[in-house]
């Protein structure tokens, strides 16, 4: 079996990094959230007290700030300036940070360059919003999630009552889910797409399990 790559696309929320993580799992490979990469900048931009739309004060934080990968028994974790940040990634104000910062070109630039450095020598399993488009337009297989805003919400609401935080209602949560489909999906730098090639999976109409299985179905069984 010979090193390739599994490209998962999809809205946020969708249910894409729990699908990578599950298939990454299962097939003993290794799983890359390049959303955690993002959402790092997103972070640095916070401590930093800068606003992630301004562009020409980004570039210079992006210039000065160190963003590290590493993998922990084979689990990732961010690291920032030689802070491992990764508790910070999922709070709401670093998602609509990531949505922002993320539109930057030279943010994705800088982001690309070090995903495709880490996919490039070793089986992984990836997710975002570009990975078949724009990362990795050459992976063996390509798969784009789907799920309605509304299902979303739901359990993104009970993702953060669960890690108990209760700052949001269901309708704040959609609202940023909408908010973030629209920025991701009209920004300039690397849309998110579906590529023709993709194969679509609705995460809304599997459960976890489901949908793990429905994307292994798709390997050759070499790879499986």
């Amino acid at each position: 079996m010979g090193i390739y790559q599994i490209a998962i696309d999809g809205p946020s929320g969708s249910g894409k990094s729990t699908l990578a993580k599950g298939v990454a799992k299962e097939l003993g490979i290794m799983y890359l959230d390049t959303g955690a990469m993002y959402r790092t900048c997103a972070v640095a931009s916070i401590k930093k007290g800068i606003n992630p739309k301004d562009a020409d004060a980004v570039k210079k934080m992006m210039d000065e700030v160190k963003i590290e990968v590493e993998f922990v028994d084979g689990v990732q974790h961010m690291i920032l300036d030689g802070e491992d940040v990764t508790g910070e990634l999922r709070t709401p104000q670093t998602s609509i940070a990531a949505s922002d910062i993320s539109a930057l070109p030279f943010v994705r630039t800088a982001m690309v360059s070090l995903q495709r450095e880490i996919a490039k020598n070793q089986t992984f399993v990836l997710d975002g919003r570009d990975i078949a488009s724009v990362v990795l337009p050459d992976a063996k297989y390509e798969f784009f999630v789907l799920c309605a805003p509304e299902v979303r919400a739901e359990r993104r609401l009970a993702e953060l009552e669960a890690a108990g935080d209760h700052s949001q209602t269901y309708e704040e949560v959609l609202r940023d889910i909408k908010y973030r489909d629209e920025q991701d999906s009209t920004r300039a730098a690397s849309p998110l797409i579906q590529v023709p090639e993709a194969i679509v999976i609705d995460t809304g109409k599997y459960d976890i399990d489901g949908t793990r299985e429905f994307l292994i179905s798709h390997l050759d069984e070499e790879d499986k």
